[in-house]
């Protein structure tokens, strides 16, 4: 099992520190279109400047995302896309890319699956972390114990409306990086950042040195560029999902997704 402090995940984030840059964290829906898609997408990414990828596990109630993941979440499913078959998918990547990877899902597969055999299947397919973003972390201990057994960085979550004693909770507990839900609501693009955002990463900074990154809401360059001033990392998932949406059946959808991605990492890659 390998130490926190020498994942892939620590790696990237003290390597970037040490440039100073900041991560762009892509978040993709694995098997939206295909699963082979998602594996061209996955390495894509990688090559124009994703320094950690992000893959969506499909599950029927999404409870977390907007309408653009729910509806790459059922396509899927319709064709098929499985916690299985994603960790299989994951394991091929695995030889194909360094890149982080880390999984975002619900409880309810994981539970199905078994606490013990998805950390330990996950983690042997070469996932780096994993997000639950239904799983509070008052009750996160026992799939927490698996993931840390097995070498998987669990990843918490910190929304607007945490309180203090949760904020601190989360500081502590989370692994990897620390999520921060930039916004109320689901995920989906908007016009503008919030406004507390900054105090929300500041509170943060007072309790941990834990690499920071932001999502929920994040659509475009400016924003990302605004939101790097202030986090060790920006999530975007939404308007990459649409894109690859508007895309799907285009010769072109890996080659654009790239474009997109790395329009999104330039400015993250100057000294801010």
């Amino acid at each position: 099992m390998a130490p926190a402090a020498t994942s892939r995940l620590a790696t990237v984030f003290a390597e970037l520190r040490r440039r100073g840059e900041r991560a762009l964290v892509a978040y993709l829906t694995a098997g939206d279109p295909s699963l082979a898609d998602t594996r061209r997408l996955v390495r894509a990414a990688a090559a124009r400047g994703a320094d950690i990828v992000e893959l969506g596990v499909p599950f029927s109630d999404p409870i977390a995302d907007g309408p653009v993941i729910q509806r790459a979440a059922m396509r899927a499913l319709a064709r098929g896309t499985s916690v299985a078959r994603v960790l299989e998918t994951v394991a091929t990547l695995r030889a194909e890319t360094a890149v982080p990877l880390v999984l975002l899902t619900y409880y309810n597969p994981v539970l199905a699956f078994g606490l013990k055999a998805f950390a330990q299947t996950a983690a042997d397919a070469g996932v780096d972390g994993v997000i639950v973003a239904d799983l509070p972390p008052e009750e996160a201990d026992p799939f927490a114990a698996e993931a840390e057994a097995a070498g998987l960085d669990l990843v918490h979550l910190v929304a607007p409306t945490s309180t203090p004693p949760r904020v601190r909770l989360i500081a502590r507990r989370s692994r990897g990086f620390i999520y921060v839900v930039s916004l109320t609501g689901v995920t989906g693009e908007r016009r503008e950042s919030p406004r507390d955002l900054a105090a929300q990463i500041r509170t943060l900074r007072r309790l941990t040195t834990k690499p920071v990154c932001v999502g929920f809401g994040i659509a475009n360059p400016d924003q990302v560029a605004a939101v790097g001033r202030l986090a060790d990392g920006v999530i975007v998932g939404s308007a990459i999902v649409r894109l690859i949406e508007e895309r799907a059946e285009s010769p072109t959808l890996v080659q654009d997704v790239g474009d997109f991605i790395a329009a999104l990492k330039e400015p993250l890659r100057v000294r801010l």
